[in-house]
Formats: C-alpha cells, sequence, structure tokens
C-alpha cells in the first residue's frame, strides 16, 4: 500500500511539473475504518468505509494553492495540477512560502521503533460488535443505570504518504483500536450522563469492554442529583480526563501562527516563567505506541523532542517552515497538514511534569472547592487569556466530595492559572497528551 500511494504522490509531482509548477508537494491517504454500534444488546449500526485522498500544493514564484481529490486516476491528477497553477498565479505573494532546503529533510528513520501501527489482522466486525455488546452489558449491570446512550467498538487503519519536489519521500501507516459507552441514569429533567473510552495503537493495550462499560455507569450513578455549587472565589482540581485542555490552550498560545499573527495572550512570554518552577512540559513525537508520534512532519522535517516548557519557563514558540521565516527562526519540525490545505504548525505528544500527590490527595489540600469532571463551551480571549467554561462535577468540603454539581461556570485568567497549578500523579502515560489531574487556586465560581 505504502508503495502505490509513493507511486501516486510522485506522479502528482509530475503532473505539477508539466503544468508549470516551480515547485510542488504532495500527499496521499488511505483510509479505512469500522465501527460498531449497539442497542439493547443487538447491532444498531455498522459503518465501514475505505478511500483514498490526495491533496498537492504548488508554487509559482511566491505564490502558492492547493487542491485535493479522492479520484486517482491519471487525467484527474493532471486536470489537479493545472487548476493549482492557474490558481497559484491569481494567489496574492507570500514572502515566506517554500519548500526545505534538502540539507533540512529527514532521513533514516526508524518505524519498527516508532510503533504506529499493529500488525495484526483487523477484527472482523463480529469481534467489534461483541466489544459494544460487553460494554453495554457490564453498564446495564450497574444499580440506577436506565440505559444506555451507545456502545461502540471501532477499528481504523490509515497509510501516508508525502514527497515533495526537493526529493523528500516518506510514509507510514497508523492503527487505532477503540472503545467507548456512554451511560445515562434518571428520568426527564433529573437524568444524567457520562461515559468513558479507550483508544490504543495496539488491540493488545485495549482495556477490556467491562471495564469501560462499568466505568461509565459509576460515573453517571455519581452525577444522580446533581445542584449548583456555591458563588465565590474557591480552588478547583481540573480531573485527568479534562486536565490537558489547560494545557491545550498553552498549547495554542504559542502555535507559531497565532504568534506570527500577533494574536497570543503569551505573545511577550519567551523566557518568562509559564508553569511553576520545577515544573517541564516536554514534546516527544519519537514515543513508541503514541497516537502523536511521527518520524518526520509534513515538510519532511526530522522531528525530535524538545522542552517546550523548562523548570517552568517558556523556551519555544510551536513552528512550520512559514512561521518560522516570519519569525526570523528556525522551524521546530511541527507542520501538519491534510489533503485540503498548506502545512500549519502543531504539537505531537506532549507531557507535563507530574507530582508525588494523589488525586485524593489535593483534595484534602484544597479543603473547599469544586472537582471538576467534565466541560462545556469556551470562551478564551486569545489576547488576554481570559478563561471562562461551563463545568460540573463534584463539591468538595473538608477534603471530601459531598454532592454533584452542575450547571455552573469557571472564570479565571490562563496565564495566573497556569502559574499556580498544583499536579497529581495520576496522567496516563500512554496518551499524546500526558496531564496529570490539576488544582488550581482562586478561581472565580458562578452558581447558585
Amino acid at each position: 500500500m505504502t508503495q502505490n500511494l509513493d507511486q501516486l504522490t510522485h506522479a502528482l509531482l509530475d503532473a505539477a511539473r508539466k503544468a508549470g509548477a516551480d515547485a510542488a508537494d504532495a500527499i496521499a491517504v488511505t483510509d479505512t475504518s469500522v465501527s460498531i454500534d449497539v442497542r439493547g444488546g443487538a447491532l444498531e449500526q455498522a459503518d465501514r468505509s475505505e478511500g483514498t485522498d490526495i491533496g498537492l500544493r504548488v508554487l509559482i514564484g511566491q505564490r502558492q494553492a492547493n487542491v485535493s481529490s479522492s479520484d486517482t486516476r491519471p487525467e484527474t491528477l493532471a486536470m489537479m495540477a493545472e487548476r493549482a497553477v492557474a490558481m497559484a498565479k491569481e494567489a496574492p505573494e507570500d514572502p515566506y512560502i517554500g519548500l526545505a532546503d534538502p540539507g533540512q529533510l529527514a532521513r533514516d528513520w526508524d518505524m519498527e521503533a516508532l510503533e504506529m501501527a499493529d500488525p495484526t489482522p483487523e477484527p472482523d466486525p463480529a469481534t467489534l460488535q461483541e466489544d459494544a455488546c460487553r460494554a453495554e452489558a457490564a453498564a446495564l449491570a450497574v444499580d440506577g443505570i436506565s440505559q444506555v446512550q451507545s456502545a461502540s467498538a471501532a477499528y481504523g487503519r490509515r497509510f501516508i504518504h508525502l514527497a515533495a519536489s526537493n526529493g523528500f519521500s516518506g510514509g507510514y501507516a497508523r492503527t487505532d483500536r477503540a472503545t467507548s459507552c456512554v451511560a445515562i441514569a434518571g428520568t426527564g429533567t433529573a437524568m444524567e450522563r457520562d461515559y468513558d473510552g479507550d483508544m490504543r495503537i495496539f488491540q493488545s493495550d485495549l482495556r477490556s469492554p467491562e471495564d469501560i462499560g462499568e466505568t461509565a455507569a459509576r460515573r453517571t450513578v455519581e452525577r444522580v442529583n446533581a445542584r449548583k455549587p456555591k458563588t465565590g472565589s474557591y480552588p478547583v482540581l481540573f480531573d485527568e480526563r479534562i486536565a490537558a485542555s489547560l494545557i491545550g490552550h498553552l498549547l495554542g498560545a504559542i502555535n507559531g501562527s497565532a504568534i506570527a499573527r500577533g494574536s497570543s495572550w503569551l505573545l511577550e512570554a519567551m523566557g518568562e516563567q509559564v508553569l511553576p518552577k520545577g515544573f517541564d512540559l516536554i514534546e516527544d513525537p519519537l514515543r513508541p505506541r503514541a497516537t502523536g508520534s511521527r518520524p518526520f512532519d509534513a515538510e519532511g522535517l526530522p522531528t525530535k523532542r524538545r522542552a517546550i516548557v523548562s523548570d517552568g519557563m517558556l523556551t519555544g514558540w510551536t513552528l512550520d517552515l512559514a512561521t518560522a521565516r516570519k519569525l526570523g527562526l528556525q522551524s521546530t519540525g511541527n507542520a501538519a497538514r491534510g489533503t485540503s490545505a498548506p502545512p500549519s504548525p502543531a504539537t505531537w505528544n506532549v507531557a507535563l511534569t507530574q507530582g508525588d500527590k494523589t488525586r485524593d490527595d489535593l483534595m484534602r489540600d484544597m479543603g473547599t472547592g469544586l472537582l471538576v469532571t467534565s466541560m462545556i463551551g469556551s470562551t478564551i480571549n486569545p489576547n488576554n487569556g481570559d478563561y471562562s467554561r461551563g463545568a460540573s462535577g463534584f463539591w468538595v468540603e473538608n477534603g471530601e466530595v459531598q454532592y454533584p454539581v452542575n450547571e455552573c461556570t469557571i472564570a479565571g485568567n490562563l496565564r495566573s492559572m497556569l502559574k499556580s497549578v498544583q499536579p497529581a500523579n495520576d496522567a496516563r502515560t500512554y496518551l499524546s497528551r500526558v496531564v496529570p489531574s490539576l488544582l488550581v487556586e482562586g478561581l472565580t465560581l458562578a452558581g447558585d
């Protein structure tokens, strides 16, 4: 399959050259996905999709255009190239675009070390249906569960190949296997729901359907009879399930696109403290069996481990070639792209320094406050970091959970929030974003 995509991307490059492009890069993706949903122990929906998508970017001087298609016939490739060249000639000039120099390109990568694809056979639909049914049955067996909204199992395999007129050519495969369950307790306006799920690259790493169903049910039952929390200023403990969203806001603020636009609340923060002293935020795109791993980025540059934050201090932006040139810096090897758009900066696997306390220890430390287990909506000011989100979870007094809460809003400023976080030790190390539960002091809660 990878060889076929290699030939396809080089055919696109040949078509671009014949159409008059000065330079070009191409991407081809073959995606196979299977998903099974069950309800009441019976099959509710089964989907299978297979297809190949292709994308071509051409450059005419300092102008560029991108076209994509799912038709791989030779005549389509020629038409795509001609259309892209015509579009590029009408595009505005951008002095920062351009392919990588040949000396910058990745070479001699070790795909086997990254373990990005499970070599075992694709599971048959009956196996996926059985997993979904087992998760549903486990959830329904928990007292208090009135129904299961959905129980699903899925499998995916993707082959990706990139090639460019600067001589780069490389590809890889990815797989994923997932099981999920959403349980419901109560009826009418008193209805509550929660979920659990797991997705792994290797099928053998996946948690059991029973564990997933039982966990979804337990979380749901715990939310019954929720009420609004008190209004005021309180510490908030972000559960590990949603704590990564806080770090996600930091990653978004240091993205080269935001920095180049001048619209980031961390615009002037290079070399300044953004996390507590002693904290590191490490990006490692070469971590085995992690969904964000890759040997090279979408511009053919080698990926590498780097410290985004070291000892609490911000050390660098996340850059592709264009944003790096605009800022007078070097790419960090973080270009990502699909078939329908040119490259843009993105982060790969990241891990935040974990603490030496459990989540329960942090809950005891905070005394009275809110344990947040889910969030909805988002109002984040990209320029100053003002933060406001809807939340639900549990009210804590004297370090112990008192009752479930919902319909509340958490507000604060990300710059001060992140500088004061206290981490637990409960991060799941197999995730692409390894972030533990985080305690933040002095946030404003709007409830009763």
